[in-house]
């Protein structure tokens, strides 16, 4: 999946915009990159919001396990399900689901474990999947303030990341799973754009060195301006320039005993 918002949605991230300017590397456009998206996954769906926000989403190269199977596995097979899913950072992704529902339109890739319980939370019928639910979750934050961020992505258990977007209030949402089982990677265009794929090559062709793969158990909301921990949501969230060697420009960590050991 893609998805790619102008600076008049999102304001890059400035730990982004450094490390590209650390480390300078060929960039394209956001332009060029939904065309490259698009003309390497010929049976992909694409969808431009206004002027500023696009974005697609293939089924190429799924995963067989459809989420809603996963409700009745037995624990040894939710297992392997987990296995599946870790192997999709070598070509194999989860599936993908896609809806819209007054004007917030959403990605989602993974699987919840939780879905049941979480239908009757929301009062939802038993044929919402997973995309639904989190449209849904959304709105429960935006529509009955104050209501925690983290507390409506804390309640998601399993592999998934998502990208939401609500065209009513240009308001963007991304988040990715506790373990960060599905991956999902962020990063900055030649003009400016900030983009999100679960495809590292993809972005690191258009994004250079202004690159990170987004932190797991971990959420960002253009609302609060900032990326936070979902677990620890007090806690920092601290970029550390990556080692020239690797893909990426910086990596964002939990402020806490992993960063300080990074940082050494």
């Amino acid at each position: 999946m893609l998805g790619v918002f102008s600076s008049a949605i999102v304001t890059p991230p400035e730990e982004l915009v450094a490390a590209g300017c650390r480390t300078p590397s060929p960039k394209i456009s956001s332009t060029a990159l939904v065309n490259r998206f698009l003309e390497s996954n010929t049976s992909a769906v694409s969808l431009q919001i206004g002027d500023h926000v696009h974005l697609a989403y293939t089924h190429q190269n799924e995963s067989a396990l459809q989420p809603r199977d996963v409700q009745h596995l037995s624990q040894n097979e939710s297992e392997r399900i987990g296995d599946h899913t870790r192997a999709s950072r070598t070509g194999l992704h989860p599936s993908i689901s896609f809806a819209v529902k007054d004007e917030i339109f959403c990605m989602f890739e993974g699987v919840l474990n939780n879905l049941g319980s979480l239908r009757q939370q929301y009062g939802l019928a038993k044929s919402a999947n997973e995309v639904v639910l989190v449209i849904e979750a959304y709105k429960a934050l935006r529509d009955r303030a104050p209501y925690p961020p983290s507390h409506v992505v804390g309640h998601l258990i399993g592999n998934f990341a998502f990208v939401l977007f609500d065209k009513s209030t240009s308001t963007l949402f991304v988040a990715s799973d506790q373990f960060g089982k599905v991956p999902l990677y962020w990063g900055i265009t030649a003009d400016g754009y900030v983009a999100f794929a679960d495809d590292a090559n993809l972005l690191k062709g258009a994004c250079g060195k202004s690159l990170a793969s987004f932190p797991q158990g971990c959420f960002y909301s253009t609302a609060l301006g900032e990326i936070r921990s979902f677990e620890n949501p007090k806690n920092k969230i601290t970029a550390i320039p990556a080692a020239e060697e690797e893909i990426w420009g910086a990596k964002f960590m939990v402020e806490g005993s992993t960063v300080l050991a990074a940082m050494k």
